[in-house]
């Protein structure tokens, strides 16, 4: 049997090989066609929401497929763009908001937002890689974990910024070795704990980040080889994956539907 390790070396030793595959399977490849041939047309926020194939392909590229149901959330995140520091996705601690706004930024940009380059190879690049680790999470979801940590720990600024997001901070407390428990204790405690333990700065070195998960998913195996264990329990609404407590409550001020 395929160690967790095996298969994130695999995966990650050759990335782009890794990805290309995932863009050729004939889903990804069907639906990513269809993105690139029509994204173009899109010239206000109005057009985006009325094809739904673009808003589910756009809104996966960002790891929110889970919020795809609350239109008029995402709408209110679209429109508000990131400019002003009180913007609706400037509010937000889940960064995946912004991050959509950077791909189709309609509201600095206006018709001319779905020209650029972010906006058509940029996203088609963002859905290969949600796909891969996705498929990867299928098999394996210390594999799926490892890769988003790959992806998303160079951006880490600091421990709360990490500890925000519950699928980093179960790497981080796997590779600790630090109980479950430790993430239900006093948030300050948690975040000077992992900054005496961490330089959050090793991140942004590919090979100290590298030699990271190797730890990571040598202890994963250990941790999970016989026990059973949830796939999804991570990628829910705790997590960077999921609905976090502040969109939920912001969800409840809006109504549902996109307009």
């Amino acid at each position: 049997m395929t160690t967790t390790y095996t298969s994130y070396q695999m995966i990650a030793g050759n990335l782009s090989k890794s990805l290309e595959r995932v863009s050729e399977q004939p889903d990804v490849a069907r639906e990513t066609e269809y993105y690139l041939a029509n994204i173009g047309n899109v010239k206000t926020i109005d057009d985006f929401f009325a094809d739904t194939r673009l808003y589910n392909y756009a809104i996966k590229a960002h790891g929110l497929e889970d919020m795809g149901y609350a239109k008029a959330f995402m709408r209110k995140v679209l429109t508000e763009g990131i400019d002003s520091d009180d913007a609706f996705a400037k509010q937000l601690s889940d960064s995946r908001y912004s991050d959509l706004v950077e791909s189709l930024n309609f509201a600095r940009t206006g018709a001319a937002a779905t020209s650029f380059d972010k906006a058509q190879k940029g996203v088609a690049d963002k859905y290969a890689r949600q796909t891969l680790e996705q498929n990867a999470g299928e098999e394996n979801s210390g594999v799926r974990l490892a890769l988003y940590f790959a992806r998303m720990a160079p951006t880490v600024t600091s421990a709360y910024s990490l500890l925000a997001d519950e699928a980093l901070a179960k790497v981080v407390r796997t590779v600790l070795q630090l109980p479950d428990e430790f993430a239900a204790s006093d948030i300050d405690k948690q975040a000077d704990t992992i900054e005496k333990a961490l330089d959050i700065k090793d991140f942004k070195d590919p090979a100290k980040l590298s030699k990271m998960l190797e730890r990571f998913t040598a202890l994963w195996e250990i941790d999970h080889s016989s026990d059973p264990y949830d796939p999804l329990a991570l990628f829910g609404s705790s997590s960077g994956y999921g609905i976090s407590s502040d969109l939920l409550l912001s969800i409840n001020t809006l109504k549902l539907g996109g307009r």
